[in-house]
């Protein structure tokens, strides 16, 4: 007989008070949440009210940068140095293009893109962030820009851009002065982030790379402007809603004069050398030529590195602004301030004479240093030392001297360390010393060294800028003042000139010592290559031995390879009343300085004194 099933008994009021306390906890549970919704929608709506506007605006309205355009660069009469030229270039997003590789194999059937350009494509986008445009190819002709307008639609995330570059219209004449602006790097980012001036560089792709370019990039340069516009949920501009203009870049006005830069150009024919001309009223440059040169604009839109290899390689070294950064020893160019340094330390006096048989010999040494005329002056003054360019007389001279006075007298004068002239690229030189010499060869000095030093050979170098600063305090009469290239920048529309930096003079002992150097300096110019000029110069001439030619060997230019023979230097200013230019001049491995240097000097001197007199000739 199966068991009978058990009647369960239902507890009313039990499951009543159960179903109560669920209730009130799900009423709890819902409540809170709802009390929880609410304020979160207060919050958004009310507290972060602007918050979110704010963001949502973000959404809705794109700030896009634009750049200023460079400040222009003209010369002392208002001559336009560096200009900014219109050109289109092809860009691409490359988060916007699924396939780069087919994507540019199929654009170079329309736009030929070079070994070099995808290469360089290649090794971009390696670093560069997927977002940002990247120059594809630059400097498209009007054909090209509408060959690919038309078929733009088969190349989603490439587009046409417009813009300002560069463009020096002298092409090499002022390279080396005016530097060139090129494609900002890692490097130049990392500059400008640490220096707080990345955000102006938003919209802008170039910065200064050497020279004036580079030196005054935040004169130059200016400062960015915005668009503000409403674009569509695809990224699509609907209208511009606001337009903040950019700031340009303000105009500078340089000391340089063009036609004499193109005088000295001219004169140096593509030969190794330099031409550095000042004014010595204000220590304004006025004409900075190295030789050979090369032309800046490819570098503007990207030099293949083909191209810039072959420069790199080039035995002549164009790269090199021999200006500021060759290095000679200065010869007998530098052998008025040593007189100088002789008067000053009262060694001579206007008096002194000694006798040039053709060589010289220290005391208890058997050696003999020879004179450049090897039959001797016979008996010399600090005049004919000069205007002769007697060595004996200096031998004899920095050996009473010594080195230790030298060196600090020639400090004064600037050498063996940086004029402070307005680019970057600039040596020191060396002017040496006993402390010099232990430093960079651990040796002692040797009086033999003070005697190869003292007619401008051995250890002294100098470069031509500091070689025609130094002749301007000489021509000043110790008046001095900081080379420099710019002359004046104009702020909106008004031109303001840059304060002169002069500096303490020099001061001697006795002032008279000023007239007899430069005196003696006239006298070297009137028998020589001034003889038949209208107006009145003075000048020192001078060549450098790049090596030395042994005690039994003689020099010969025509049996030792052309990069061995001598250096021709000159120095000049006029007029020698009251100086308006001093200039100076290098031929590397010319020969005689009085014979190759002279003639430009001269020349360059007829350029710019006489130059009013030519202007109203028929």
């Amino acid at each position: 007989m199966p068991p009978r099933k058990r009647i369960t008994m239902h507890d009313h009021a039990a499951e009543a008070a159960l179903f109560k306390r669920r209730a009130l906890f799900t009423f709890v549970c819902v409540f809170l949440l709802l009390c929880i919704l609410f304020s979160n929608l207060y919050h958004l709506q009310i507290v972060s009210y602007k918050d979110y506007e704010t963001r949502s605006n973000d959404n809705r309205i794109r700030v896009v940068p634009t750049a200023p355009s460079r400040g222009l660069i003209y010369d002392r009469n208002g001559v336009l140095l560096a200009e900014n030229q219109p050109y289109y270039s092809l860009e691409l997003i490359p988060e916007r293009v699924s396939d780069i590789t087919a994507t540019l194999d199929e654009l170079n059937t329309l736009i030929e893109l070079s070994e070099d350009e995808r290469e360089s494509i290649t090794e971009t986008l390696k670093f560069h962030r997927r977002f940002k445009p990247l120059t594809i190819k630059s400097k498209l002709t009007e054909e090209q820009v509408a060959i690919f307008s038309v078929n733009q639609y088969k190349f989603p995330g490439i587009y046409v851009e417009a813009g300002l570059k560069r463009r020096y219209p002298y092409n090499d004449l002022m390279t080396h002065v005016l530097g060139y602006v090129g494609k900002i790097n890692s490097r130049d980012k990392g500059l400008l982030e640490k220096s707080g001036n990345w955000k102006n560089y938003a919209a802008t792709k170039d910065i200064g790379k050497l020279g004036i370019e580079k030196f005054y990039e935040s004169l130059l340069h200016g400062m960015p402007g915005h668009l503000e516009e409403e674009v569509n949920n695809r990224g699509r501009v609907i209208r511009t809603l606001k337009v903040t203009l950019p700031t340009p870049g303000q105009d500078i006005y340089l000391t340089l004069d063009l036609k004499l830069q193109q005088k000295a150009m001219e004169l140096l024919d593509g030969r190794r050398g330099s031409v550095v001309a000042i004014d010595p009223r204000d220590g304004g440059v006025l004409a900075m030529v190295s030789s050979p040169t090369y032309d800046p604009n490819p570098f503007v839109h990207g030099i293949s590195s083909k191209a810039y290899n072959e420069l790199l390689n080039d035995k002549s070294r164009p790269l090199i602004n021999r200006a500021t950064q060759g290095q000679y020893s200065p010869a007998s160019t530098i052998k008025p301030h040593v007189a100088l340094l002789g008067l000053e330390e009262k060694i001579i006096d206007e008096r002194t004479r000694i006798w040039d048989p053709g060589y010289w010999q220290m005391p208890g040494v058997d050696r003999k240093w020879g004179d450049w005329k090897k039959w001797g002056h016979g008996w010399v003054d600090i005049y004919h030392a000069i205007v002769e360019s007697c060595d004996i007389f200096f031998y004899d001279l920095v050996y009473k001297v010594g080195i230790d006075r030298m060196a600090i007298f020639m400090d004064r004068f600037g050498f063996g360390k940086s004029t402070g002239i307005d680019i970057f690229e600039e040596s020191d030189g060396v002017m040496p010393s006993r402390d010099w010499k232990r430093m960079r060869y651990n040796q002692p000095w040797y009086n033999g060294d003070t005697i190869s030093v003292g007619i401008g050979q051995g250890y002294w170098t100098t470069t031509p800028l500091q070689l025609t600063n130094a002749v301007t305090i000489m021509a000043n009469k110790g008046k001095r003042f900081t080379p420099h290239l710019l002359k004046s920048f104009k702020n909106n529309t008004v031109k303001i000139d840059v304060p002169i930096d002069e500096q303490p003079p020099i001061e001697l002992k006795d002032p008279h010592n000023w007239d007899i150097i430069n005196e003696a300096m006239r006298q070297t110019a009137d028998k020589s290559r001034f003889t038949d000029a209208t107006y009145t110069a003075a000048m020192k001439t001078g060549t450098a031995q790049v090596f030395s030619v042994g005690k039994d060997e003689k020099y010969n230019a025509n049996t030792i390879a052309e990069h061995l023979r001598d250096n021709a230097l000159v120095v000049a200013y006029a007029p020698y009343e009251n100086p308006r230019i001093v200039l100076a001049v290098v031929l590397e491995n010319a020969g005689w300085g009085g014979k190759n240097a002279g003639p430009l000097a001269r020349a360059l001197l007829d350029e710019y004194i006489l130059r009013d007199e030519w202007a109203v000739k028929p």
